[in-house]
């Protein structure tokens, strides 16, 4: 699969332009993606190491991602989050101030969260016949339609987010 251009857009929305690959993979990746980084997010937010590596990957990635952005809206995403979490690490090294682990919690809960709330708002609620959902059910022999898959997709999410929920809980027991 050759990634052609992304473009995250002001107004929440995106697209991606792909040449080749896998479509069962690469359709549901933007909605189960995002909840399955929650997921480890939560999960990593459950010991200080874990935490620090995870920060310290989330902003790599988020610099990789800074340098080959096209429009200065993921741009300026990309800075504050670089500066928030390097502010947030400052802060935990040097002081008495242990909010590391809770920041990608939070960040998380909140990616999980969304995940399931955008799943809901594109795919189930608003009938939009160019959404990842519908593409799918093109492409999918089954006979679920762009709603469906939708369902499907909120689910998975749904169940990305409680299963790091109590795996967390168990962790921290």
């Amino acid at each position: 699969m050759k990634v052609e251009g992304i473009q995250v857009h002001a107004d929440e929305g995106g697209t991606t332009q792909t040449r080749g690959g896998i479509y069962w993979l690469i359709l549901p990746a933007g909605y189960l993606g995002s909840s399955f980084w929650g997921m480890v997010l939560i999960l990593a937010s459950t010991n200080l190491l874990t935490a620090r590596i995870a920060a310290g990957c989330f902003v790599v990635a988020l610099l990789v991602v800074l340098c080959v952005a096209k429009n200065w809206t993921l741009r300026g995403l990309c800075i504050g989050f670089v500066i928030f979490l390097g502010v947030v690490w400052v802060l935990q090294e040097t002081t008495k101030i242990r909010i590391l682990q809770y920041i990608i919690l939070f960040i998380g809960v909140m990616n999980s969260l969304f995940s399931v709330y955008d799943i809901y708002d594109d795919l189930i609620s608003r009938r939009v016949h160019s959404s990842d959902a519908e593409k799918f059910a093109e492409v999918c022999p089954c006979p679920c339609n762009g709603v469906g898959w939708g369902v499907i997709w909120g689910l998975i999410s749904f169940l990305f987010l409680c299963g790091a929920m109590y795996l967390g809980l168990v962790i921290l027991s």
